[in-house]
């Protein structure tokens, strides 16, 4: 079967364990992540998903399976784990952390190709998804954590760092011009906003924790699968809808589309029970994150990580035009 031999997973043992229906075909790479790498498994019989889990957290990984099993059960469209012959959905072999799932025909779409009624359905289900998981899982600490919020004295630091490496590439590119303009702009827009820093936050669900167009796999108009369940945990529901409409409806102008946002909101705070109160206060939060992050520049320039380099430019606006659009932002999140 052709595969690539540096990141080869062991076919013949995980076969032998899944005893799967018909003669294996082909085992090709579809994604490679900081937390797992990807194969299409494909045999005489059908189609599977082969994740290989990097971080090797066999007892994580077997909870976030028995998460989606229960989902399934409430009719959360998801794709829970394939079992072994013992009944198990972790294999650990040589060290290493795999699993296999049913293998789901669909595409990615992002909130430009959903419409405001497609925008509604995807709150919905993002709010079903929460309430949802309050039902199967079991409850978060009786005193979780308070959230604390970025410090904008180390994202000062942190620009100086990240404007020298910007300063210091060579040859210079267009990227790098890019990222010392939005650097000295960001600066400039932290220092004039730095007293509105939010205070710790608390509370908090269970929620899928990385809620986005490359994690929802869609058949025609529907949402066929929610995948990558990598992050589930306990953090502020709200934030999550907020992070997850900041990512779908961002434009490449770095605008967010406020009327579908505005139906996708409605939607989710009527699935999960969610009031204006507490949107508010996670588009207040996760402003103040995007204000403060930087994460694809810490890729490129102290990761060497060039992946993420696509999305700078729309990321990058975003944060000054929600500064600038912050009531309006905030107003079709509650309204």
């Amino acid at each position: 079967m052709p595969r690539s031999s540096a990141t080869a997973p062991p076919l013949g043992a995980l076969l032998r364990r899944y005893r799967l229906p018909g003669e294996p075909l082909s085992c090709r790479p579809v994604t490679q992540g900081l937390l797992n790498r990807g194969y299409r498994l494909a045999t005489t019989r059908g189609a599977y998903f082969l994740k290989h889990h990097l971080d090797g957290d066999q007892e994580a990984i077997s909870h976030q399976h028995r998460a989606t099993q229960r989902l399934q059960t409430l009719g959360v469209p998801v794709a829970p784990p394939v079992e072994d012959a013992h009944g198990g959905t972790v294999a650990l072999i040589g060290g290493h952390c795999y699993a296999l799932h049913p293998w789901i025909d669909g595409r990615h779409r992002d909130g430009a190709q959903l419409t405001t009624a497609q925008s509604r359905r995807l709150g919905s289900l993002l709010g079903r998804v929460h309430t949802c998981l309050a039902h199967v899982m079991e409850p978060g600490p009786a005193a979780p954590p308070a959230y604390e919020s970025a410090d904008p004295q180390a994202t000062f630091a942190l620009i100086e760092k990240l404007l020298a490496h910007s300063r210091a590439s060579h040859p210079r590119d267009s990227f790098d011009t890019l990222a010392e303009h939005r650097l000295l702009q960001r600066r400039t827009l932290l220092a004039r906003h730095a007293d509105r820093r939010p205070p710790p936050g608390g509370g908090g669900g269970w929620v899928h924790g990385d809620f986005h167009p490359l994690n929802l796999l869609y058949q025609g108009a529907e949402p066929a699968a929610i995948v990558d369940w990598d992050r589930l945990g306990v953090q502020p529901r709200a934030e999550e809808a907020v992070r997850a409409a900041a990512i779908f409806f961002v434009q490449p102008a770095g605008e967010l589309e406020l009327t579908k946002v505005r139906a996708y909101a409605r939607a989710y705070r009527r699935a999960a029970g969610a009031d204006a109160a507490e949107l508010a206060a996670a588009v207040h939060r996760v402003w103040w994150e995007r204000l403060n992050d930087f994460w694809i520049l810490r890729w490129r320039y102290q990761l060497h990580d060039r992946r993420a380099d696509p999305q700078f430019p729309a990321v990058s606006a975003l944060a000054v035009w929600w500064t600038r659009e912050y009531e309006a932002v905030r107003e079709a999140f509650t309204r």
